[in-house]
């Protein structure tokens, strides 16, 4: 048997439909999917937005968070119904970190400079950070949809803190984009090192689940499949 379910929780800048070209697949593997819509408005709203979403999830179920969402399903991975985490270009925060302060302990990634933030301390990335930095490898009415429909993100979403972390507890794996200008890769191998991560490296830009989506889809299967044998509610 598999797991009954796969969550996916999107980053920064971004919606559900970040996982478009995944979904499918995962559901051709008789997988039920749920894509978060987070509001990108504090880190206690996304958290609650999972936590949501979760409760109406049939268990077993792989969380997977891309970029900033990271951070937010290793705060929300430890419900019992979480038998795996799927960390795509992902922040992985311990306790006491957010995704904001894990940026700041290697150089920053070249994305930055291109964050604008508004009067209300939600930041946008430029255009030229969309077409350079965020998804480079992608085509260019991709880069030009993905600019125009970008969510604006909370600083307070960015520096929410993580209390106990999930993958201290929960099996994990980590899909590491080795050409992501919006999270160095030196601090992708750094966090998957230090959680045990099953590690699957690409040449990807930071949207390494529109990028590559075999590979993402299949790192995911892979969680469902492995875990489900191990997995037990509490």
């Amino acid at each position: 048997m598999i797991a009954k379910s796969v969550v996916l929780v999107h980053g920064a800048w971004a919606d559900g439909s970040s996982w478009a070209r995944v979904i499918p697949q995962l559901t051709a593997q008789g997988l039920t999917v749920t894509a978060v819509q987070m509001p990108l408005a504090s880190f206690a709203d996304d958290v609650a937005a999972l936590r949501r979403a979760l409760t109406l999830a049939e268990p077993p179920v792989v969380l997977v968070g891309h970029s900033y969402g990271g951070a937010v399903i290793t705060e929300a991975g430890r419900d019992e119904k979480v038998s795996a985490l799927v960390y795509i270009a992902a922040f992985a925060p311990a306790a006491g970190e957010s995704a904001a302060s894990l940026g700041e302990t290697v150089e920053p990634a070249p994305m930055n400079a291109e964050l604008r933030p508004d009067a209300s301390n939600f930041l946008k990335i430029t255009e030229t950070g969309i077409h350079q930095h965020f998804a480079q490898d992608l085509s260019d009415d991709e880069k030009t949809v993905l600019f125009a429909t970008q969510g604006p993100t909370a600083i307070a979403s960015l520096t929410g803190t993580i209390s106990e972390p999930a993958w201290q507890s929960k099996p994990s794996w980590y899909l590491l984009a080795s050409e992501d200008h919006a999270i160095q890769p030196k601090l992708q191998r750094i966090m998957a090192g230090r959680m045990h991560a099953t590690i699957v490296e690409v040449a990807s830009s930071h949207l390494a689940m529109l990028s590559h989506p075999d590979i993402a889809a299949q790192l995911i299967f892979e969680a469902a499949r492995t875990v489900k044998e191990r997995w037990r509610p509490s």
